[in-house]
């Protein structure tokens, strides 16, 4: 089941990346099964900071559900979350996550910082990394290969 809902996410990852944006793809299942969001990066195009896949999606699922308490939701991300999302994933009591590629610059799951599993905060998430990890890395890999090759930021 979480490769055929990350293959979602990364569906959504190859929208961002058609809309030059960094190709990360997040999808949020309620109750293992229902689809309740799907959402990519759209920072450039709404010229919001915050405007990560995963962010979107939260926001998306809480009005989906009527709850800003996503208990029986699972999220999956292309890439591991930033501090930003790790902390939205937490205040939104997401009790599982799973992603694909690992982000040593910016991870605050597993590389620079554990959040999730921070004994020091109310609550904690279950983690499952390295879901279809080669073409979540892959579409990043290329992106910013193009991006290099554009001369673009």
């Amino acid at each position: 089941m979480h490769e055929i809902f990350m293959r979602m996410a990364i569906q959504q990852a190859e929208q961002a990346a058609r809309e030059d944006e960094v190709p990360v793809g997040a999808v949020i299942v309620r109750a293992g099964q229902q689809v309740v969001a799907a959402a990519y990066n759209q920072r450039e195009q709404l010229r919001d900071p915050t405007a990560h896949a995963e962010m979107i999606a939260i926001t998306q699922a809480a009005e989906s559900l009527g709850d800003w308490r996503l208990e029986d939701c699972t999220l999956y991300v292309t890439l591991e979350p930033c501090p930003m999302c790790a902390g939205a994933i937490l205040l939104a009591r997401i009790p599982t996550v799973v992603y694909g590629a690992t982000d040593p610059k910016a991870g605050a799951v597993h590389s620079l910082y554990h959040l999730l599993d921070d004994q020091r905060l109310n609550h904690r998430c279950q983690v499952l990394s390295g879901i279809l990890a080669a073409p979540c890395g892959e579409l990043l890999t290329s992106f910013f290969r193009q991006q290099r090759r554009l001369g673009k930021k």
